[in-house]
């Protein structure tokens, strides 16, 4: 099943398209990675996709249902999640109700319910920490549940994101740039965090600059090139492919890339 699918994706800032005509499918379980150098539109696409800006032109489905212009809450209540470049934490919470709010979509009481503390409320407050617990464990932060979000090293607070968009449950993750700013040991245990993501479900999309990272836990690869598809595949197709070496060296360095 394709869980998504774009077809023409389009979108300019005044004379500048910053993603032109862009078209995909990405298989349900699939870790699929974007790639290119800075400017190409990588995080334009995600932005497109996930409802913060609205396209030009060109259409979108989630899971088989027309999705393009929807707001991103909408988008998440159809099983959208998505982390941001940027750390987005609520660093004076918990760990546990930073993840707490990422379950949002599936709280149902009311605020009469609330102020009342109606037994329905405390059901659910029970079932909402149960499922932020389960997403903390899935990313090893399950020991660091009670401590204050703001005191953990930047390579948890990664995981932490990680773990408040699992807590939403959905089938289409996105991850923008989660290794950013890692050492080779943090990289690797958040590429064998997003392997076990896809392989028990939640496909993942993936924006990354470590190629390490890419190379490693891709199934399906997508190079952009100023706003444009330079070319896809496997890693293997994409880690060989010249217009890829000359999009991120230049062509000055092909032959040298070649024999590298």
């Amino acid at each position: 099943m394709k869980v998504l699918q774009a077809e023409g994706l389009s979108i300019a800032f005044g004379g500048l398209r910053a993603v032109d005509h862009v078209t995909l499918a990405i298989d349900a379980g699939q870790v699929f990675s974007i790639i290119g150098p800075n400017g190409s539109g990588k995080t334009t696409f995600f932005n497109l996709v996930s409802g913060i800006y609205r396209a030009n032109e060109g259409r979108v489905w989630l899971a088989g249902e027309e999705v393009a212009g929807l707001p991103p809450f909408e988008l998440a209540r159809k099983g959208l999640s998505r982390t941001f470049q940027n750390l987005q934490i609520f660093a004076r919470m918990t760990v546990l109700e930073n993840v707490m709010v990422g379950r949002h979509r599936h709280e149902t009481t009311r605020i009469l319910a609330d102020l009342v503390h109606w037994p329905s409320v405390l059901r659910q407050n029970r079932a909402t920490r149960e499922a932020a617990m389960s997403a903390l464990a899935r990313v090893g932060l399950a020991d660091f549940a009670d401590r204050q979000a703001g005191a953990l090293p930047y390579g948890a607070l990664k995981r932490l994101e990680i773990a408040r968009a699992l807590a939403g449950e959905p089938r289409l993750l996105f991850l923008d740039e989660p290794a950013a700013g890692l050492n080779p040991t943090e990289a690797g245990e958040i590429g064998a965090l997003i392997r076990k993501v896809a392989d028990t479900g939640t496909t993942v999309v993936l924006i990354e600059h470590n190629m390490r990272l890419v190379m490693g836990v891709s199934d399906h690869v997508l190079v952009l090139d100023h706003g444009r598809r330079l070319c896809a595949g496997t890693a293997d197709d994409v880690r060989n492919d010249p217009r890829v070496i000359e999009a991120y060296l230049g062509a000055d360095h092909l032959q040298e890339a070649a024999h590298a």
